[in-house]
């Protein structure tokens, strides 16, 4: 009966569950982060600056 409680209470089966649960939430938060990031139009810009950047430098030698 020792033997059983001891099992018991130092079982870690269902942990996995916790982890997906806390790493679903976790891509989630950065996935709404990440939105809110690429549909400023502050981020846009500096995204379209950059692109232009890039294009001048490789085409204008």
């Amino acid at each position: 009966m020792k033997h059983k409680l001891r099992n018991a209470l130092m079982s870690e089966s269902g942990m996995t569950t916790a982890e997906y649960a806390v790493g679903t939430i976790a891509a989630a938060g950065l996935g709404g982060v990440l939105l809110k990031l690429l549909t400023s139009p502050e981020f846009q810009a500096l995204i379209w600056k950059i692109i232009q950047s890039s294009f001048t430098f490789l085409f204008i030698n």
